[in-house]
Order: C-alpha cells, then sequence, then structure tokens
C-alpha cells in the first residue's frame, strides 16, 4: 500500500510505505490548477507500481479539492489515456490560452 500526501510547501505529491519516500509528483499552480509537470519514482522502487498509485492518489485529492489539472507530466499524461474515469479533472494547457 502506497500513501500520497499533498506536501503544499514542497508543490508536490509525495509516495511513501512505511514512513520511507518513493516517489513525487511535482506541479506548480495557476490559479488554482494543478499543472503536474515531472513524476518520479526513486529507482529503488520502479516496477513496483508506485508511479501509478502515486498519479491516481494525486488526482483523487485533486478532485476532492475541487480543482483541475493540466498535465504536462508525459508519465501522467500516459497514464490519463489509460484512465478515462480522470479525464472530467483535466484542463487545456494554461499557456495556450
Amino acid at each position: 500500500m502506497v500513501d500520497v500526501v499533498e506536501v503544499t510547501q514542497e508543490e508536490r505529491f509525495e509516495a511513501s510505505r512505511d514512513g520511507e519516500l518513493l516517489g513525487f509528483a511535482a506541479y506548480t499552480l495557476d490559479r488554482g490548477t494543478v499543472v503536474l509537470t515531472h513524476t518520479e519514482v526513486f529507482p529503488e522502487h520502479e516496477g513496483q507500481g508506485v508511479g501509478g498509485e502515486l498519479v491516481r492518489g494525486a488526482l483523487d485529492q485533486v478532485r476532492a479539492s475541487g480543482r483541475d489539472v493540466v498535465p504536462l507530466c508525459p508519465y501522467v499524461r500516459a497514464w490519463l489515456g489509460r484512465h478515462p474515469e480522470y479525464e472530467d479533472l483535466v484542463r487545456a494547457d494554461p499557456s495556450n490560452g
């Protein structure tokens, strides 16, 4: 089980298990929209499903807060392509309009 928490002062969501940091999803805020810029799972935890759990946990928290997302991170974009149930959270790239 992976725990995902938002660390607002670091502008990222962190994935951990039993107190050990496994990876993070960095973001910036644009008028209340969470712009996901980079996802990283530390090498020793790759291939264990951590990235998917991290993205799902982050998006669930975004949804619960009433915000939306811009997935600039290629990993998040690809994950969203496989999970259309999160499509309603996606906003157009703010730099394009």
